[in-house]
């Protein structure tokens, strides 16, 4: 379904599992997890592949961002983190979302690390899952070599400075199948519905720029922190640093050893058992 969040502004809506539970011949009310999808340029399907499964312990919300996927893709000036992250707040007014649960992976962890600096007052708790607070070349050239070797890093390095076609091809060829331990392209595993522009207007942009580390300062409620240490594309060097910046008292770590980015790809049981204790704690 696409819903109205104001302005004119529809995003593509899809809902799984009950908010409100039979379960002992009454009705238990669930949170509602709210998803933030990874891209920029693609849509919610590869996240849904994986995270699905916590409908067992939470009323689940997928979207697609503003610019993506099945969602109005509007113009230019509205691609950028502030728009973005004010966005959740307009989509949980719109649906009648009380304090939700947030989960932001990848790309969608800089939407909602911005969210926390604008709007801390709004979630109950939020995950970030393989993300960093500010963008860093040289530490992902450092483990696309790692894991890849020279081809690896000289193809990374190429994209990052030009995002044109023939680079992003090159790219996804021979940098996809690296993201995860899992064999397979994450980038051809799942059909996408990809929007290039913005792709190529966030790199060429806000990408080379942003830095959340005052945002995730702002945090006024838990922050469960997922990560892998083979992660190619956010480093787990940035994530320790995101780490370090957000309140200590309020900060849950979860590290996983021979993971890539998505640790739910690599290992799917670990990271759903992290996430099912965090949103019922």
């Amino acid at each position: 379904m696409r819903i109205d969040i104001g302005d004119g502004v529809r995003l593509f809506v899809d809902v799984d599992g009950m908010g409100f539970a039979p379960i002992d011949g009454k009705l238990e009310q669930r949170p509602t997890l709210l998803l933030l999808h990874g891209g920029p340029g693609i849509d919610h399907a590869p996240m849904k592949m994986g995270l699905g499964e916590l409908r067992d312990v939470a009323q689940v919300v997928w979207f697609d961002h503003r610019g993506h996927g099945r969602s109005d893709w509007r113009t230019q000036d509205e691609w950028n983190l502030d728009t973005w992250a004010d966005d959740v707040v307009r989509l949980c007014d719109a649906l009648g979302i009380e304090h939700p649960i947030v989960f932001g992976g990848s790309f969608g962890g800089f939407v909602a690390q911005r969210y926390i600096g604008r709007h801390p007052e709004h979630p109950s708790k939020v995950v970030l899952g393989s993300t960093v607070a500010r963008w860093r070349l040289e530490p992902v050239l450092a483990m696309f070599r790692q894991l890849g070797g020279d081809e690896a890093a000289a193809a990374a390095e190429a994209y990052w400075h030009d995002t044109n076609d023939e680079n992003r091809a090159r790219y996804l060829a021979v940098c996809g199948p690296l993201y995860t331990q899992q064999p397979g392209n994450i980038f051809t595993s799942v059909e996408l519905i990809r929007t290039p522009a913005l792709m190529e207007h966030w790199s060429q942009g806000e990408h080379e720029t942003f830095d959340l580390r005052a945002d995730v300062a702002k945090a006024q409620c838990p922050v469960l922190v997922l990560a892998g240490e083979l992660d190619p594309v956010c480093p787990i060097t940035g994530t320790e640093e995101l780490v370090a910046h957000l309140p200590a008292h309020l900060v849950q770590f979860e590290r996983f050893a021979n993971c890539g980015h998505g640790v739910f790809r690599d290992d799917r049981e670990g990271a759903l058992a992290a996430m099912r204790a965090f949103i019922t704690a």
